[in-house]
């Protein structure tokens, strides 16, 4: 599934692209590319204007000029793909926008192979959607409070694995990009986020910092045609991983092998030596 680095690609990618052109005409292809609870059907676009595309976590949205956003999430293999003859069409189209701004044209369609993704019309308050409300502000949020940020991770008695993960208390960070961060701090996943120190905590959120603003100027990580950019180029940051993905390979700071084991039903990925941890903070 995309992860705050491969949403944000797109978010920069759209707002470069689409950002004051009119939507023209949309097309629902698929039954299910509308979220259940959307307002109003897609064509209700008809005639807006694109202001701007926002992002919390892993949803990100159309801001009109009009009171209603067109909020989406890419799911496992949603795509937004400009239009090109340059390369082939996409095979999986859910929904297909005409756009405009002056004598130029646009065609914007959101592919998703899988159909985990959506899109939908939804009101705002405090100016994010109403899909996004139960989560948490993300890393990058200029108003994220890190002291608060860490006394949450601190009252959970659950690893720090876990933790992580949960858009609750913090968004935007998956799989990848928890293996990495958790690898750069030094923290053994099945850590528990309790048992850890505000400052070990700290570090931890400073890494999925670093590890993910590193990632957004690669492109994010692309291991299949699953993600690709708004353009169809894939991201590069595959070549860059540490932790998730390299099961058995060297550990690149002191070549011990990768450890693969499950933590709440997800593959994770370690290093053995540098990642240690005491039997204490691993009781639960």
């Amino acid at each position: 599934m995309p992860e705050l680095p491969e949403v944000e690609t797109v978010r920069r990618g759209l707002s470069h692209l689409v950002r004051g052109y009119r939507i023209d005409n949309v097309k629902e292809l698929h039954p299910r590319v509308r979220k259940s609870s959307s307002l109003m059907p897609l064509a209700s676009l008809n005639g807006a204007r694109i202001l701007d595309i926002a992002r919390r976590g892993k949803f990100l949205w159309f801001i009109l000029d009009r009171p209603e956003v067109l909020v989406a999430h890419l799911g496992m293999s949603g795509q937004f793909l400009i239009g090109s003859r340059d390369r082939p069409a996409p095979r999986h189209v859910r929904a297909e926008f005409k756009l405009s701004r002056g004598l130029r044209r646009r065609s914007l369609v959101f592919n998703d192979q899988r159909t985990f993704g959506w899109l939908s019309m939804e009101q705002t308050s405090e100016g994010i959607p109403t899909s996004a409300q139960h989560i948490a502000r993300d890393p990058f949020d200029p108003s994220i409070d890190i002291a608060g940020l860490i006394q949450k991770f601190k009252r959970r008695k659950i690893k720090i694995k876990s933790a992580l993960l949960n858009q609750e208390i913090m968004s935007g960070v998956g799989n990848i990009y928890a293996d990495e961060a958790l690898w750069r701090a030094r923290v053994h996943p099945e850590s528990l986020a309790s048992a850890l120190s505000p400052k070990k905590i700290e570090s931890v959120i400073e890494c999925a910092i670093e590890v993910m603003s590193e990632a957004i100027e690669q492109g994010g990580t692309s291991f299949d045609d699953m993600y690709v950019h708004v353009d169809g180029e894939s991201g590069s940051f595959d070549q860059s991983l540490s932790a998730y993905g390299q099961t058995n390979e060297p550990c690149p700071r002191c070549g011990t092998p990768i450890k693969r084991i499950v933590v709440g039903q997800r593959s994770s990925h370690f290093c053995p030596r540098c990642q240690r941890v005491s039997a204490t903070s691993l009781r639960l």
